[in-house]
């Protein structure tokens, strides 16, 4: 095993940095087609200025645990053909090949994105963020 490679995994820091490297890239190319890099409105109110108080009531909630889970697809089967599920079966899934999967924080869409691979590891790229207004939508509907 290599310096740069960590014990756990398997993964050399030099992978990630190339996989950094490369989304830090398509970030260029994404604030040059849109204008000025800006951050997001929804992150505004966190960047530098904010005051104390409300800077500990953020630490405060920094190592509360969420559940995220990336989606391929869904389907519906009855028990009798989930009792009759083999090694080597196939279920068939809404999604598409190709479709952005679903990224959802405690059962909620947050965010799309693609699959990426490093050093054979699986990963998500996001694609789009949803934001708090686009879910409050889904919500009233």
């Amino acid at each position: 095993m290599s310096e740069n490679e960590t014990a756990e995994d398997g993964v050399s820091e030099d992978d990630w940095a190339a996989a950094m490297g490369e989304q830090a890239t398509v970030d260029e190319m994404m604030a040059g087609a849109n204008g000025p890099a800006a951050q997001p409105a929804q992150f505004e109110q966190f960047a530098g200025g904010a005051d104390k108080v409300a800077a500990q009531g953020f630490d405060m909630i920094m190592d509360i645990p969420v559940s995220l889970t990336v989606e391929l697809g869904r389907t519906k089967i009855s028990i009798r053909n989930l009792l009759q599920l083999a090694h080597g079966s196939v279920v068939e899934l809404d999604g598409l090949a190709g479709e952005p999967m679903d990224v959802l924080i405690n059962g909620t869409l947050i965010a799309q994105g693609e699959v990426v691979v490093v050093n054979e590891k699986f990963g998500i790229r996001l694609t789009d963020i949803i934001t708090p207004q686009e879910r409050m939508r889904k919500l009233h509907r």
